[in-house]
């Protein structure tokens, strides 16, 4: 999946790679090479930087090459910071970077990806994620030439295989597919968070491989692959598996604090997550994001989650086929919703960046911090104030 389109490869070739291996530091107290920066000053000439580029431009992939020349005519001042150069070279990129680009004098010159031909399977789905998940055309780029599918997008995948693998045993073991939450043993499994159970912290996690039934299991199953897989191969599993996994906690906890007498079943919380920071990030980015039909098909996610939502809500509220315990809670979808549109949002517009230099995701991660702490102090101490008589343990 990594292979590109002529005139040149997706990455440096061989030749360039041993002429640019001595520029990426082994640290961070690295001084600059003296080829470049021979008075170690952490800038280099733009002069040098184009006698490099035009000495290598039948070597180097044409889109970094035009990165590179933005660089270099965004600077009046004659000279780049040598660090922006390594991290373009090294694919790693820095806010100064973008900005470098960005505010340069003049725009990349060349065809946008959509009007690139003769590109194999591969390279067309690459393409096609970029343009479904990125705003900005240079990132678009930056992707489409670096992307080497190693690693594959093997957290949602995984995920997605386990909570088929738990359902389908489950089906077997209580003899039934379809809406599983009405069997009178369903409560019995230990991976299902139960008020009486709370205390057993990993129940507000392995819930998510419990459903409510085959319906429950295929709406999410399909939101993961479709929505999911593609931000994880844009974005990365650490980043997008934070998010999920964040959408999660926060729907159990979130059900601990405001439905405090009902279960919990289901990865909506972590789907709710990835698809509501992918809508808001379109919103938000709209004249960029290129997707096709992009109208309607936010208009089919927004139906398809109003659907289960509004499922979730009417199992809730239906007699319980295990009184007094209650159905399973819908309000683990509003936790994963508002993680998406919080930390997930931060996420997704910031491709390449670095998080920790956003504001914004400081901001988001105390208000995650500060909920969750919140919500511990509430499941140890509200219980008993309030007097709540839960339901007996399964």
């Amino acid at each position: 999946m990594g292979e590109h389109p002529s005139p040149g490869p997706a990455v440096a070739a061989c030749a360039e790679a041993e002429r640019i291996e001595e520029l990426e530091p082994e640290a961070e107290e690295r001084p600059p090479a003296e080829d470049f920066d021979p008075g170690n000053t952490g800038f280099i000439s733009t002069g040098k930087l184009r006698s490099l580029l035009d000495s290598h431009s039948s070597k180097l992939d044409p889109h970094k090459r035009e990165v590179l020349l933005a660089l270099a005519d965004s600077h009046a001042s004659g000279q780049i910071c040598y660090q922006d150069f390594v991290n373009l070279m090294s694919n790693k990129r820095s806010n100064s970077f973008r900005q470098a680009i960005l505010q340069g004098n003049r725009r990349l010159c060349s065809k946008a990806l959509l009007e690139e031909k003769g590109l194999n399977l591969s390279q067309r789905l690459i393409r096609h994620v970029a343009y479904e998940t990125l705003p900005r055309e240079i990132d678009r780029k930056w992707y489409y030439d670096s992307y080497t599918c190693c690693p594959p997008p093997w957290f949602m995948i995984t995920v997605t295989l386990l909570e088929v693998a738990f359902f389908l045993y489950n089906g077997v073991s209580l003899g039934q597919f379809v809406l599983q939450v009405t069997h009178p043993r369903y409560l019995k499994n230990s991976l299902v968070y139960h008020p009486q159970l709370r205390a057993q912290a990993w129940r507000y996690l392995t819930y998510i491989f419990m459903h409510a039934g085959i319906e429950h299991l295929g709406l999410n199953v399909v939101l993961q692959l479709l929505v999911g897989v593609p931000l994880e191969m844009v974005h990365g599993a650490a980043r997008i598996g934070l998010v999920y996994v964040a959408g999660v906690v926060a729907g159990s906890l979130a059900v601990s604090v405001a439905d405090m007498t009902a279960p919990v079943v289901g990865s909506s919380g972590g789907v709710y997550a990835l698809v509501s920071a992918h809508l808001a990030n379109i919103v938000m980015n709209w004249s960029g994001m290129k997707c096709q039909f992009k109208l309607l098909r936010m208009a089919v996610a927004l139906i398809c989650m109003s659907m289960e939502f509004g499922r979730a809500v009417w199992l809730r509220f239906h007699p319980s086929a295990y009184p007094p315990c209650p159905h399973p809670s819908f309000v683990a979808h509003l936790g994963g919703v508002a993680v998406g549109i919080t930390l997930g949002v931060v996420v997704l517009r910031n491709y390449e960046q670095r998080l920790q230099d956003q504001s914004l995701w400081w901001i988001f991660v105390a208000m995650y911090t500060v909920f969750v702490l919140f919500a511990v102090f509430w499941n140890i101490f509200a219980y008993t104030l309030l007097d709540l008589k839960l339901p007996p343990p399964p």
